[in-house]
């Protein structure tokens, strides 16, 4: 059975067409990398300063320079290129990625978005979510459904300081794949085994339901 990294990663690798330039955030975003259509050619930007970011390396083949913007090892496919902060957030801020990939802490119905801090613990820094969020044609939010005492991530109305305001496009998690519009969430897509029942009980914002909610393709 997929874990929730690999129905995540393998439903966002398919949000995209060919030439996009993806930004995938630290955490979960990152198995995105792994899961990416072979007649699809899309270009991964790390944040920490290079674009042909390719898959998890097999181990023992790790190089310790060559690391995404969480610290893991990754792979650069041929074609890439590195370059420093300075560049790397001239392609964030001068609106160059067609995507960003992101975890939340919480995601609202508004499409507000949670995800650098909570009141209290210490925290490195929002990094450049901020500035990704604002600077990326779509956000898209990969996640776990729930929160790990269980308590909804997708909300009414967030409670945590907020990264963004009315920014989020997409959520996925291991429960489905849902859009955020003008009328609130929209569930799209249902992960293979779980009802309508399911994951609106596990979401405190009442998600909206199509006529014809399809399963997802993973």
């Amino acid at each position: 059975m997929a874990n929730t990294r690999e129905i995540v990663g393998k439903r966002v690798a398919r949000l995209f067409k060919n030439g996009d330039l993806v930004n995938l955030g630290i955490g979960m975003p990152t198995a995105v990398a792994n899961y990416l259509p072979e007649d699809v050619n899309i270009i991964l930007h790390s944040e920490n300063g290079f674009v042909g970011l390719g898959a998890t390396p097999p181990e023992g083949q790790e190089q310790k320079d060559i690391v995404n913007a969480g610290g893991q090892p990754v792979t650069i496919l041929p074609g890439g290129a590195f370059f420093d902060s300075a560049m790397s957030f001239a392609i964030i801020r001068g609106g160059h990625l067609a995507a960003t990939v992101l975890g939340a802490l919480q995601v609202d119905e508004r499409g507000n978005l949670a995800n650098w801090m909570v009141p209290g613990k210490m925290v490195p820094g929002m990094g450049g979510a901020m500035d990704l969020v604002a600077g990326a044609r779509k956000v898209i939010i990969a996640m776990e459904h729930t929160a790990k005492d269980g308590s909804p991530k997708i909300l009414k109305l967030c409670n945590l300081p907020l990264t963004a305001v009315q920014e989020v496009d997409y959520i996925v998690t291991e429960l489905g794949f849902m859009e955020i519009t003008a009328e609130g969430i929209v569930l799209k897509e249902l992960a293979p085994g779980v009802t309508i029942e399911e994951i609106q009980s596990k979401t405190e914002a009442t998600l909206i339901i199509p006529p014809n909610v399809e399963t997802m393709n993973i």
